[in-house]
């Protein structure tokens, strides 16, 4: 796979902008979106993927927080689309992946963006599965195979970083780009011999795959990753008041995960359209932490004092670069600039 430029794959993102969040916000348009309401209007992205966001969603948590506001909730499936989003000012917060934040605070014109939550650290709730057949036995295996991923998700990290570990280098193996639903059409057409992918997905190919890696063997070797939350500088400079509100909302799913499982499953299985046996089995294979986690020096650490997130979303920069998937990684004072921790952990309390 031929690497684009930092430079030319940022302009591709910006010209899909608005194409990309027009199709996602139905029967809204981008005026409404921007308008509507000014610093009482939220727009959440998130990911159909079982986590304390879905939770929020579901109980509709930040609506509790926030009575005076109009939420809307927009569905990506990817952590591209969503930086898509954000380079068109079409989000004020959203769910994105460790990997993908660290490409979009990147270059010379880094996304208006900064992390201020994690959602969960990946577990086995992404992994590598090679099809049924292929005769794939080991990493080592995919030698010369046809390997699908979204391109600048996690996956597509954890999967570059798996191929490292096994000697092999990307061009020894044909990378697809392919969003989640059109990987497990390519697999079931037997267009592809292996996918590192994400749940729901992941689950249904692992009935007629084996799993060769997952990104919590991945991580606990040194390369982790991560769903974090992200705020706009707009949101920041405008409304600092709403992230407080929206991180109670996120606090008080991350504790109803523990509190309230069976509720908890029926939410996460409600906002799938799946069985509660079938989010019972997603939610075990994620790590979600406690709020308190979230905010200590293991993780995003608090306010003036970034944590371990620091070193990590540097390490994942760095390591993006040196696979050549961006020109360059950013230095160790821009990647601090990109966290929001004001409010934390009082916030929590």
């Amino acid at each position: 796979m031929s690497p684009v430029s930092q430079g030319a794959s940022r302009r591709l993102l910006l010209a899909g902008a608005l194409a990309a969040v027009s199709a996602a916000v139905t029967g809204c348009s981008l005026g409404e979106e921007a308008t509507a309401g000014g610093s009482r209007r939220l727009r959440i992205g998130y990911f159909p993927f079982p986590s304390g966001d879905l939770l929020v969603k579901n109980r509709k948590l930040l609506e509790k927080e926030l009575p005076g506001y109009r939420v809307t909730w927009i569905k990506f499936d990817s952590g591209a689309a969503v930086n898509q989003a954000f380079l068109g000012k079409s989000l004020d917060i959203a769910a994105l992946g460790s990997s993908p934040f660290a490409r979009g605070i990147s270059g010379g014109s880094p996304i208006p963006y900064k992390v201020a939550w994690v959602l969960d650290v990946a577990g086995e709730n992404e992994a590598l599965v090679a099809r049924e057949g292929s005769g794939i036995r080991d990493v080592a295996g995919l030698e010369g195979r046809t390997v699908a991923t979204p391109f600048a998700s996690t996956s597509h990290y954890s999967l570059l970083a798996a191929l490292r570990t096994a000697g092999l280098k990307s061009s020894d193996v044909k990378l697809v780009d392919l969003q989640p639903q059109a990987i497990l059409a390519a697999w079931q057409r037997g267009d592809i011999d292996a996918a590192y992918v994400w749940l729901p997905t992941l689950d249904e190919l692992r009935t007629t795959g084996t799993q060769l890696a997952s990104s919590k063997e991945i991580g606990a070797a040194g390369r982790p990753t991560l769903d974090l939350a992200v705020v706009s500088d707009d949101l920041i400079a405008r409304d600092p008041a709403a992230i407080d509100a929206w991180r109670k909302a996120q606090a008080r799913a991350l504790r109803l995960l523990t509190s309230d499982p069976d509720g908890s499953v029926a939410a996460v299985a409600a906002e799938l359209g799946i069985s509660a046996k079938d989010a019972r089995a997603q939610l075990r294979q994620g790590v979600f932490l406690t709020p308190e986690q979230v905010a200590s020096p293991d993780w995003l650490g608090t306010d003036g004092t970034p944590g371990k997130l620091l070193t990590y979303v540097t390490d994942t920069a760095r390591f993006l670069a040196e696979q050549r998937q961006i020109d360059a990684a950013p230095a160790e004072h821009a990647v601090r600039e990109a966290f929001y921790l004001k409010g934390l952990p009082d916030v929590l309390k």
